[in-house]
């Protein structure tokens, strides 16, 4: 008697649909700003190991960085769907927002890869890593996103340390003590999250506004804030060069940071010559590649010195 299979087929539009909500999951632990935090928490590691760091505990800081700044972007998703379904197609077309995964789904999302990632951490790197880690994601959560970006123009300005967290916790996960390079790498993303970001804000001041939220082009606009970057960029370029002045970091290093900081300058004081869309999005898009070929220069300084 031939067998009968109960197994439910998987049809074309079946593997569409589970397809659509795997994207839809992924999109919800925004993959670009993950790889870039955690490009920033590999390269302190490397530094503070002075060279390669064990293989172990730095797979698992790229895997558990990368789960705990998935993990708090899934709930920030949750937290921001009344704004995204304001701000224009792209955000009202986030999984949340659009309703086709629920707020109680995704904020079982968020929490599972959250307690992942402080497990790999706390396992296979270290605790404070795994500490570090939870608590850059509990401030982007609760202190910006809760709290700060409907309420204050410097909502970037102090939420922006949530973003610096991870160059701590990549530091920690090589074993080392929290010392003077780590607090220059933590300040350096601080003072780089504002101009990065207000360029970005320049862009969607109107959507901004729609929604209701006090970024700083909306509430003083403009010119005002491209002072503001161009005296954000003055100052985190001036932090990029004194570790080399003090010898925490060496030529290598200083090199990079003397030449990507004259680039970022130079785009600065243009916006603030005159303020163009244009602009605005080289100077956002330029900001990205800035942080990202600065701590590769930090990690590269270790490597070869």
């Amino acid at each position: 008697m031939p067998e009968i299979s109960t197994a439910l087929p998987i049809t074309p539009n079946l593997r569409l649909t589970l397809s659509a909500t795997v994207r839809d999951y992924v999109s919800l632990t925004k993959p670009r700003i993950m790889s870039l935090l955690v490009l920033t928490a590999v390269c302190a590691m490397v530094a503070s190991a002075h060279g390669a760091p064990p293989l172990v505990p730095l797979v698992a800081l790229a895997v558990g960085g990368a789960l705990a700044c998935g993990g708090a972007s899934a709930l920030n998703h949750v937290l921001d769907r009344d704004i995204d379904q304001v701000m224009g197609p792209r955000t009202a077309s986030r999984p949340v927002a659009a309703g086709r995964i629920t707020p109680s789904h995704a904020v079982m999302f968020g929490l599972t890869l959250v307690s992942a990632s402080f497990a790999v951490l706390t396992v296979l790197a270290t605790l404070q890593a795994a500490l570090l880690s939870l608590a850059g994601g509990a401030f982007y959560v609760i202190v910006y996103t809760m709290w700060l970006k409907r309420t204050t123009p410097q909502n970037i300005v102090i939420g922006g340390a949530a973003g610096a967290f991870p160059p701590l916790a990549g530091w920690a996960a090589a074993g080392g003590h929290l010392g003077l390079g780590a607090a220059y790498l933590f300040v350096i993303v601080l003072l780089w999250t504002p101009p990065h970001f207000w360029a970005l804000a320049l862009l969607l001041a109107p959507r901004y506004r729609a929604a209701g939220v006090p970024m700083l082009p909306v509430v003083r606009g403009e010119r005002a804030t491209a002072d503001s970057v161009l005296r954000y960029g003055v100052a985190l370029v001036g932090v990029t060069m004194l570790p080399v002045a003090l010898g925490t970091f060496g030529a290598v290093y200083g090199v990079a940071a003397a030449i990507l900081g004259a680039v970022l300058l130079a785009l600065t004081w243009r916006l603030r010559a005159h303020t163009s869309p244009a602009r605005a999005s080289l100077l956002f898009h330029y900001s990205l590649l800035y942080l990202a070929l600065l701590f590769a220069a930090v990690a590269l300084d270790a490597v070869i010195g």
